[in-house]
């Protein structure tokens, strides 16, 4: 796990997109289709804008080619619902670099079908190749996606049921928690752990705890994070708030500083 402490919130932004980028121009150049795990929240958005103004500069890479996986999906919205997280994806990325809708791929909650949805998601991660680098923000709990403080560490797609907490995190986009859906389709913890590359966002004081927990506490599933100390690619990408409880911040911005420029992240 490589943890890269940076000056702000636009600068893990910078970062972020550069890393994507580079996914994107190697595909391209190796004619295969990169695969983009996406995350929603608040954390990504800075990162999506940053990219979308490279692409509107025309110093952006073709994403003609990418095809995206969304982290989850709520179930029991009715279609076309402007919060489900396949339209904000689409609103607030995709559709403004250029993927195409139909390679814009998110869990399916159709009710008919909901029992097989999330084997369906995992075959068609699979099929697809798997992803090259997944996009992860963080609960102020430590949750993953919507892989609540108890879930399996090799947990796969799956329906969950959203605690209280997390109910009342998103009510911002609901107006009011008793508008947030109860259950999602999420992918598991050991879906999001057979990613490639894993880029973990995350700015604000509010965060620093739960960072802290999974960089530097035990594995366990008390702290769904945790389970990102065992992947054998992972950057964490925080802003100065965020890392602001880690025990072993001097460490990391050594590492960071003295790091060949030819290595990435």
């Amino acid at each position: 796990m490589e943890v890269v402490v940076l000056d702000d919130s636009a600068a893990v932004a910078s970062l972020a997109a550069d890393t994507i980028e580079d996914v994107v121009r190697r595909r391209a150049a190796a004619n295969t289709a990169a695969v983009l795990g996406l995350a929603t929240g608040s954390t990504p958005l800075a990162t999506y804008e940053e990219l979308s103004r490279r692409t509107r500069d025309d110093r952006g890479p073709s994403y003609a080619g990418v095809v995206t996986f969304n982290l989850d999906e709520y179930v029991g919205l009715p279609d076309g619902h402007e919060q489900s997280y396949l339209a904000t994806i689409r609103r607030e990325f995709t559709d403004a670099v250029g993927v195409p809708p139909e390679r814009v791929h998110g869990p399916d909650p159709t009710e008919e079908t909901l029992p097989s949805a999330g084997e369906r998601y995992e075959a068609a991660i699979e099929q697809a190749g798997g992803i090259d680098v997944q996009i992860l923000g963080i609960g102020s709990d430590g949750h993953l996606a919507f892989n609540e403080p108890g879930s399996s560490l090799a947990s796969l797609t799956r329906i969950k049921t959203l605690t209280a907490t997390t109910r009342r995190d998103n009510a911002r986009f609901f107006g009011s928690p008793d508008a947030v859906p109860r259950h999602v389709l999420t992918q598991g913890l050991g879906t999001i752990t057979r990613a490639g590359h894993l880029l973990l966002l995350a700015t604000g004081e509010g965060k620093a705890d739960a960072v802290a927990a999974a960089v530097e506490g035990p594995v366990s599933a008390t702290c769904p994070a945790s389970v990102l100390q065992l992947h054998r690619h992972v950057s964490v990408l925080l802003d100065e708030a965020a890392a602001s409880r880690l025990v072993r911040l001097d460490y990391y911005r050594e590492v960071y500083a003295d790091k060949p420029d030819w290595q990435g992240i």
